[in-house]
Parts: C-alpha cells; structure tokens; sequence
C-alpha cells in the first residue's frame, strides 16, 4: 500500500531509497529538499523518491523528457538511468549530480533557457497538456481531513470555473514545448553556464504558462520588480499585456493553494499557510503576501 502524506517523512524516504537502489549507501544519502519528492544526494548521483504511487508515470515522463533534452543539446539535467525503479509502489528515479553553483540563478537566467525551449520543435512523443488544475484533486486528498471540508470544496468549486474559462482562451505566442514550472530555482548555474532541472511539467501548451509564474511571483511571493523587469527584458514580452494573464494566474495560484494542503498534515507551519491562501483567495486580495514552501 502506497505511504500517504502522513507517513512520507525523510525516515520513510530513505528506507524507499535504500529498497530501491540498494547498491548505494543510503545512510550517508544527504536530504536536499522534500516537497512531491525527496531528494537524495548520493556521491555523484542524485535520487528522487516519489511521494506517492501515482507519480510513477510523471517520472516515467520526466525521463524521456530528460533524453529529448539531451538529444536536443539544451543544457538540462541528465538521467543516469532511463527508467525508474520502484519502491512499495514509489517511483525512484536516478540523475547524474551537478557540480556545485557558481552562483544563485537570476530570473534572466530563466528567460533565457525559457527562450531555447521555446524554440524547440515537437519531439519525437507526444508531450502532455500542462494540466495546471490536475493535481488539485490529489494535493487536497492527501490533505484528508487536516484541512476544513469547506475550504476543499472552494478550491475544488474554483478550479472548476477556472478549468472552462480556460478553454476559452487564446494565446498570443505560438504554443509548443514548455517548462511548466519556470522558477529561478529550477535553474541550476554551474561553470559552463545556466542548467534547466526539475523536468516533470514539461508539456506542449500555452508559452505563457511559463511566464506568468514570475509576474504571479512578483505579486504574491515578494519578487523584486527589478528582478521581474530583467525577466521580461531577457525573455523579450511581458506577459502582463495579454488578456489571458489574470485568467492563467488565478488557475496557478488555485493549483498553489491546493499544492501546501498535501504537507498540512502532522506540519502546523503548512497549515497555516494553506490557511492564510485560502483566505486571501476567498476575500479576493491579490496582493496578501504568500511564503514559498
């Protein structure tokens, strides 16, 4: 049976990660970051351990993703294997480790991988829709009863509103290959310059997917316009002009607010701030300020 949120804790990872991959040490494995996967590094190897079963497929993606890339010459992540393995049920997916930073990634950074993806022609397999609202239903079933029922069925109720109007729009940039979760920490600058990682969203959809993530972290997350203005400049558009931007960005901060459900339980500090979404979504204030988590 699949762990469930409450049980999915760095312990529980590692004892995923020593099943899985058991010609490594997991004892000597060092945690950096826990969200809808742990990651592990392990001597020049970095592991990722699914939260759940259900993400098998999207690290099965992930991966052909990563050989695209690679094929491609865009400078991303590499597998170290071309499969995941798997655990009572999560996937566990290997990678070769980056050398360490030169320096934090600025958000020019971002608009100029974004820009090499962005050229890129359809490859080989179909990519997937970047389904924004699909993991909703999931983030608030993990979340069980730690979060009001009646919060639940609000995000449940606007992404379903957010989901038709969705259908209805129209973009001003040509669709084709996207990140789906364009963030400065998802770029990695070693000595030979920016890297993309964190592959799982790539899909075939709306450019401005990828660009509306930085206006909505300016506004929400307390980026620096500066810093938002270098996005802009870098990548050549502002995606704030296009009239489907409030639209996309509402979808986005819905899909937000369910993502934090999933740690509430046993994790006060996620309750809180999944509180403190829900509440400036229901008031209607875009500018309340939202912590990364």
């Amino acid at each position: 049976m699949p762990h469930n949120a409450t049980a999915f804790d760095e312990k529980s990872a590692r004892g995923l990660l020593a099943t899985a991959v058991p010609e490594l040490a997991a004892a000597d494995a060092q945690l950096i970051a826990l969200g809808e996967n742990a990651v592990f590094a392990i001597s020049d190897i970095v592991v990722k351990v699914g939260r759940d079963a259900d993400l098998l497929p999207r690290a099965r993606h992930e991966l052909r993703v990563a050989a695209w890339l690679a094929g491609s010459a865009v400078p991303a992540v590499r597998a170290a294997e071309p499969e995941p393995r798997t655990a009572d049920g999560h996937p566990v997916t290997l990678w070769h480790r980056l050398p360490e930073p030169v320096r934090p990634a600025t958000t020019a950074d971002l608009a100029e991988l974004l820009r090499v993806v962005h050229a890129l022609p359809e490859p080989g397999f179909a990519l997937p829709k970047r389904e924004l609202l699909g993991g909703v239903e999931r983030w608030l079933r993990l979340a069980g009863d730690a979060v009001d029922p009646a919060d639940a069925a609000y995000l449940r109720a606007r992404r379903d509103s957010f989901a038709a109007e969705a259908a209805a729009l129209t973009p001003h940039l040509t669709p084709g290959p996207i990140h789906g979760d364009a963030l400065p920490r998802n770029v990695h600058i070693g000595p030979d310059g920016p890297v993309l990682v964190d592959l799982e969203t790539v899909s075939d959809d709306f450019r401005e997917h990828d660009l509306v993530v930085l206006a909505l972290s300016r506004d929400r997350y307390g980026l620096d316009p500066a810093a938002y203005d270098a996005f802009v400049a870098a990548y050549g558009w502002d995606v704030r002009e296009w009239s489907g931007c409030a639209m996309l960005r509402g979808a986005r901060e819905t899909a937000s607010c369910a993502w934090v459900a999933q740690h509430a339980p046993g994790n006060p500090a996620a309750l809180a701030e999944f509180r403190r979404r829900v509440a400036s979504l229901r008031e209607g204030d875009p500018a309340v300020r939202w912590y990364p988590f």
